[in-house]
């Protein structure tokens, strides 16, 4: 094997490794669009440049290189006080989720950094046996198990009363941008997690907002504890409410001991809708501008009964797609607890524990060198079989610490998906448009949407 300056080809146990100025060249190329986007609150006017430019293909491009170069990894990034291995093979992204939390923990200390301010109990930075024991609150208050939370049909009617308002307006302007969809979209979550009582409250939003951007920069800046302190005792005073329907009301009914925190699952609660809002968006975008998917959406919603909460599976496989195509979370980490082995058996290596783990999603997602449909708008993957073959492929991550909230977000997306598409013609008016007959973006920016927006033939006014 070769083996030139800065890159080290091992059978003895070290494994393929870079360092020094070429280590640094690559972790700043393969985390810049994450860190320009706004790794915990998107930038909005970087992701219009970041669109522009196309940014998250270089992920694609330089997950090639490196397998050319170095083969299946994974690469061992050796950086001042982190070491970090870039995933490069397929298999072993479905290794790694599957075998989290041990010995592939998902609390990083680069996660710890950028979400301790604003969910500092967090199951997601939470280990050992309190890490369980959140987990199984998390499991409990979403109903992660269920393709139906048992709290379906008071979360269908904020939905259907929130579509109602927006298309009302939508209608009548026959426009439809984003700054007015995500308006409506906190309204409804607010609703949903919160309760009926919080639906103008934009106060608590505001400041997980101020919160999640101080987390952008992890911990080079103070965190704002006072403002933090603020939103907590905004939480407290919804699950003292206690509303019915309301998860906060769910989450109160559940024994939890004072360790287990359970107020301090909910800011991830809302920091979780705020990416499933943006993959709704860019759904609606990709079902606007593919008549053929949006057929088969409308023939899903017309056998269905409108006042019954329904599972929708081909508009859940359509936010899947959207999630595939551009993944609201372009980055997977983890961290080994544990020695770990890698590499074929003529060519074993180790990776010591501590290190950090890779993951980056779209350079595995938009991959047509592995994936057939990578570059297309194909939801039937997630219903035949065909994204099941692919390991890589997580728009909620996977193994046991797959979102928990996987299931609540695929029905609060697909409802509202189906509510709109039943009641009017939307029309991409802005650039990109996301079409069958040009490629789609690598990068797609929520922001900047627009929406040409009329009344179905025969809808209900």
């Amino acid at each position: 094997m070769s083996t030139t300056a800065g890159t080290a080809h091992s059978t003895s146990g070290t494994g393929p490794t870079v360092s020094g100025l070429r280590a640094l060249r690559l972790i700043a190329t393969l985390g810049f669009p994450s860190v320009a986007a706004g790794v915990i609150a998107r930038r909005p006017r970087s992701m219009a440049l970041l669109e522009r430019f196309g940014a998250d293909a270089s992920a694609v491009h330089v997950l090639r290189r490196l397998r050319e170069e170095h083969g299946s990894g994974p690469l061992q990034v050796e950086l001042p006080g982190r070491r970090v291995a870039v995933v490069l093979d397929p298999a072993d992204v479905g290794r790694i989720l599957a075998d989290s939390p041990d010995p592939f923990d998902p609390a990083t200390r680069e996660k710890k950094g950028a979400l301790s301010p604003f969910q500092p109990h967090g199951v997601l930075i939470s280990q050992g046996h309190i890490r369980t024991e959140r987990r199984k609150l998390n499991e409990q208050a979403l109903d992660t198990a269920h393709t139906l939370h048992h709290l379906a049909e008071p979360i269908v009617e904020v939905v259907d009363r929130e579509v109602s308002t927006l298309l009302e307006t939508a209608i009548r302007s026959g426009t439809l941008d984003n700054d007015e969809f995500i308006r409506a979209w906190w309204r409804m979550v607010r609703q949903v997690v919160l309760g009926p009582s919080a639906a103008d409250d934009t106060g608590v939003t505001d400041r997980l907002k101020k919160l999640r951007a101080n987390g952008n920069w992890s911990y080079f800046i103070p965190e704002r504890s006072r403002l933090r302190d603020r939103f907590i005792e905004d939480l407290y005073r919804y699950v003292d409410r206690a509303e019915p329907g309301s998860l906060v009301g769910a989450l109160a009914a559940l024994p939890a001991g004072g360790a287990t925190d359970p107020v301090g699952q909910i800011p991830h609660w809302l920091f979780a809708f705020d990416a499933a809002g943006i993959a709704s968006a860019r759904t609606l975008a990709l079902l606007a501008g593919h008549p053929g998917q949006r057929e088969r959406a409308r023939a899903e919603i017309a056998g269905s009964d409108p006042g019954t909460p329904q599972p929708y599976p081909y508009v859940r496989a359509a936010v899947l797609e959207s999630l595939r195509l551009w993944p609201t979370t372009p980055m997977i980490l983890r961290d080994s607890i544990r020695d770990t082995a890698w590499g074929t058996d003529g060519e074993r290596f180790g990776i010591p524990a501590g290190t950090g783990f890779a993951i980056l999603t779209p350079g595995f997602h938009r991959d047509g060198d592995t994936v057939p449909f990578a570059d297309e708008f194909v939801p039937e993957v997630w219903l035949d079989g065909r994204a099941e073959m692919h390991p890589e492929l997580v728009p909620f991550s996977a193994g046991p610490a797959v979102c928990p909230g996987r299931n609540l977000v695929l029905l609060v997306t697909s409802t509202l998906l189906v509510r709109l598409l039943a009641a009017a013609d939307f029309r991409v008016v802005s650039e990109p448009v996301p079409v069958p007959d040009r490629p789609l973006p690598y990068t797609f920016d929520n922001f900047g949407v627009q929406f040409d927006v009329t009344r179905t033939a025969g809808a209900r006014r």
